[in-house]
């Protein structure tokens, strides 16, 4: 089928659906929802069978839906409607959920249901519910919808009424009134739903030493304690924060301004250290095992001759200082007596590369860019030097930029199956990119697998990574499953007699290729082109990053989404759109 994508923006739900319905075998255009006439024209220009909104802010105009079929994806059980279903779920602290394929019709999410897909409701926020259980909800309802619209005789299922005429049960956004914490009153389960309500956008508005400033990313500590409200301590840029009977750690912030469009940043450094000057840092050593809850962005354990090295960064991003602290945690993983090294990432991502938004926040860009990318550069090398252990990338969640070549310097990557990957760097302004891509993308796929992958801006389905070489091995189903699979392929791969062997022939290749070609060569070779990237007459890359950190609404699909707007992009005639019913 030729469908349609009309959505508010490329996002993690939208990329995925992207990838499987491209596997199904349907051919995917995507327009941005802008403006009524320019999806109006998109509709004109590509007359698709179906058009699928699956993030969109606002309704579909009559004029599109009047004559084409359209699908909607609620993130919400059937007869749910509005436009926070899940920040509701969340609130209301529920534990089944799920997703809904409605047509568009008169009313907001009150239109035939063509599938509904129900999901538990993981204790998280409602970012990584999004990604994780909700994506995956929608992946299954989509399709479900798709074999029901193919099959004959099926008629979408009307939402019965209610006794006073309405439809389902509709719940407006929530007021900014409705999420504040009061926290001499509410415990500890009340402010994590609240934060986490909130995760992603708009945060909880609150203060917090006297500055006004939205909350993000909460999660709960069982050891620390302190009058209610008050910041007791801080770690790796978190702050924990006493509640009625426990305390949370709150690892961004974003100030209050007139706007309200300031960077969301850690926030230790939101709050400055003369506001925290009294406030004790308590570090947490990776390898030390916690009893109870708590937070921590790296992680590691050695479970029978397996190292693992979890890091759990924000949105996958990797600023500086925390690259440099991942690299400090894999020397010591490395001095131990693991035979293999897995790095799992983080639940929710595995790495995106460079952080922008840190570098937005610096009064020098360039300088801080530039200093980024050399402690990404620093951490690879190290991984691609690790020639006496064998080391395994374990992809449990999404990855991009530098984040996919980070996870190439291991000798094999594991990856689960709805996992999203974007191994390019055009969309940030046509940046170059570095970790040592130009020694490892060729080892993998090839020349010509190079200019495809490099010169490609779309994402790629775990299936399709690997059967373009970047991924090794797709096992397990959900997070957790990926997790045992992993853990017991590793310890399975410890134990093989034949893992010597292995491993000398990668010492052998090494020294091979350091022979031909030394790794500071591809680092020279690559910083050049990061140095006109960031200190060149081409702003590009400088402008990308100011529009992503801080959320530019599209002024119109990117060709390389828009099918329908390429020059030759062909048209069926006008009677073979699938007209709604």
């Amino acid at each position: 089928m030729r469908i349609l994508f009309l959505t508010h923006g490329f996002n993690s739900l939208t990329q995925r659906l992207f990838v499987e319905l491209r596997r199904l075998g349907h051919e995917i255009s995507i327009e941005f929802d802008i403006h009524d006439r320019v999806t109006e024209e998109a509709v004109t220009l590509y007359r698709p069978d179906l058009v699928i909104a699956p993030y969109l802010k606002r309704p579909i105009p009559e004029r599109v839906w009047r004559h084409t079929l359209c699908w909607i994806v609620h993130p919400g059980p059937q007869g749910d409607r509005g436009p926070a279903a899940l920040d509701w779920a969340i609130l209301d602290g529920v534990r089944e959920w799920g997703v809904t394929v409605l047509q568009a019709d008169a009313e907001m999410d009150a239109g035939d249901v063509w599938a509904s897909v129900p999901f538990t409701v993981r204790p998280a926020s409602k970012s990584s519910l999004y990604r994780r259980e909700v994506t995956e909800a929608a992946v299954q309802a989509v399709r479900l919808a798709l074999e029901r619209l193919e099959t004959p005789g099926f008629r979408p299922q009307r939402l019965p009424r209610n006794p006073d005429g309405t439809l389902g049960r509709w719940r407006p956004g929530l007021r900014a009134a409705q999420r504040t914490i009061d926290w001499e009153q509410d415990d500890t389960a009340i402010v994590l739903r609240q934060v986490r309500a909130a995760d992603g956008s708009p945060g909880v508005r609150d203060e917090v030493l006297g500055l006004p400033v939205r909350l993000f990313n909460a999660w709960p500590e069982s050891e620390l304690r302190g009058e209610p409200g008050t910041v007791i301590a801080t770690r790796d840029g978190a702050i924990c924060r006493a509640t009625r009977d426990g305390a949370v750690w709150i690892t961004h912030l974003r100030t209050v301004d007139s706007g309200d469009t300031v960077l969301k940043l850690p926030a230790t450094q939101v709050l400055g250290t003369e506001r925290l000057r009294d406030v004790p840092e308590i570090p947490s050593d990776p390898f030390d095992p916690v009893a109870g809850d708590t937070w921590r962005e790296i992680e590691c354990r050695v479970v029978d001759d397996v190292g693992f090295l979890s890091f759990e960064f924000h949105n996958g991003a990797m600023a500086t200082d925390q690259c440099r602290r991942l690299l400090d945690a894999w020397q010591r993983l490395r001095a131990t007596d693991a035979r293999v090294l897995v790095l799992l990432g983080g639940e929710d991502f595995w790495s995106n590369g460079l952080h922008l938004h840190r570098i937005e926040a610096e009064a020098n860009s360039a300088d801080a860019s530039w200093a980024n990318i050399e402690a990404m550069n620093d951490l690879t090398r190290t991984l691609i030097e690790t020639d006496d252990r064998w080391v395994i990338s374990a992809l449990r969640g999404n990855a991009g930029a530098g984040g996919v070549f980070l996870a190439l310097a291991a000798d094999e990557v594991w990856c689960r199956p709805g996992v999203v990957l974007n191994p390019h760097y055009k969309n940030m302004g046509n940046l170059h990119g570095s970790e040592y891509w130009s020694y490892l993308l060729p080892r993998r796929v090839g020349a010509e697998g190079v200019r495809g992958i490099m010169g490609n801006r779309l994402p790629l389905g775990a299936q399709e990574a690997r059967d373009a070489g970047l991924v090794d091995r797709v096992m397990g189903g959900d997070a957790a499953d990926f997790a045992r699979r992993v853990e017991v392929r590793a310890r399975a791969l410890a134990q093989d007699p034949e893992l010597a062997v292995r491993i000398r022939a990668k010492q052998q290749r090494r020294r091979q290729d350091e022979a031909e070609k030394p790794l500071a060569s591809y680092r020279e070779a690559e910083m050049a082109h990061m140095r006109l990237n960031f200190y060149g007459f081409d702003p590009s890359y400088h402008v990308a990053r100011y529009n992503f950190v801080h959320r530019v609404p599209h002024s119109r699909t990117p060709l390389h989404l828009a099918l329908h707007r390429r020059i030759g992009a062909r048209a069926p005639a006008p009677d073979a759109a699938r007209t709604n019913p």
